[in-house]
């Protein structure tokens, strides 16, 4: 028992609360682009069993942070005493948590068109979660260092992932790769509403929601912009408008992509040649 109380206590650590652009913010925010960059320059790791150890570690590292989050939110102490707590609405199935589930899958169906799905979704939808987070961290940090490290390295790596993938090939940077992507997002899209049910009927504590992608009809939506759709449209019509607008996005980033990942790979092979 005093060991567990210990080690609560560690991860409570106390800090005050980083702010967008700070210090704190950018550092994480420079590791993840760099990072991504620096591993396309590297010849081991643009090798094919690499890239996918590196993918499956990343995600592997990300699920034990999870787990370390779900602790400290919902396990409190007071003296002797050590109480545990549902929270229904931190609960990790949202948008941003499904990159470190799609990257575990990636390691187990190695090659064939659930292994390509996966890793188009790891560098276009995945990459859009993590820049937005990145570029609008406001909502995300709290008083508690091992969260805010867990929040800033999880959504970063979603864009370490994509540029390596992108950077090494190993994802095509072209148009069709966002239609390998949907299936993905539209299957996290169907168990996300199924699991909304399920819980909504089943019982959810007063006080509490259980809204994963913040797509329930049973719940207003608290993304930004969307809110506003959900509260004006039928719900169809505003689910209908969530996966366009979210793979509209996820699109965009193959453009950018294809530019970037055309740059590293002229670096890279001049890089080579030069030291030949």
């Amino acid at each position: 028992m005093e060991f567990l109380k210990a080690l609560l206590k560690i991860l409570d650590t106390k800090m005050e609360i980083p702010t967008s652009y700070g210090w704190f913010h950018l550092t994480f925010f420079f590791l993840s682009v760099a990072s991504g960059v620096l591993l396309c320059f590297i010849p081991k790791m643009r090798e094919g069993k690499a890239v996918r150890k590196f993918v499956l570690l990343t995600s592997v590292i990300c699920i034990l942070l999870e787990v370390y989050k779900q602790i400290n939110f919902c396990t409190s102490y007071s003296g002797e005493t050590v109480t545990f707590t549902l929270l229904y609405y931190s609960l990790p199935f949202q948008f941003c948590s499904i990159p470190m589930y799609a990257g575990l899958l990636s390691g187990i169906f190695r090659k064939g068109r659930v292994n390509e799905s996966l890793l188009a979704f790891l560098a276009t939808y995945s990459v859009f979660g993590g820049l937005c987070v990145m570029f609008y961290p406001t909502q995300v940090f709290i008083d508690t260092v091992g969260i805010n490290i867990q929040t800033m390295f999880c959504h970063g790596a979603m864009i370490t992932m994509g540029i390596y993938l992108f950077g090494t090939g190993t994802v095509k940077a072209e148009h069709k790769t966002i239609l390998k992507a949907i299936p993905v997002f539209v299957s996290a899209i169907v168990i996300a509403m199924i699991l909304n049910e399920i819980v909504y009927y089943a019982g959810v504590p007063e006080g509490d929601s259980f809204n994963m992608f913040y797509i329930s009809r049973h719940y207003d939506s608290t993304l930004p912009v969307y809110s506003l759709v959900h509260a004006a449209l039928p719900y169809p019509l505003a689910l209908i408008v969530y996966i366009l607008v979210f793979t509209l996005a996820a699109y965009v980033i193959l453009p950018v992509a294809m530019g970037i990942s055309r740059l590293i790979r002229a670096t890279v092979k001049r890089k080579i040649k030069n030291t030949i």
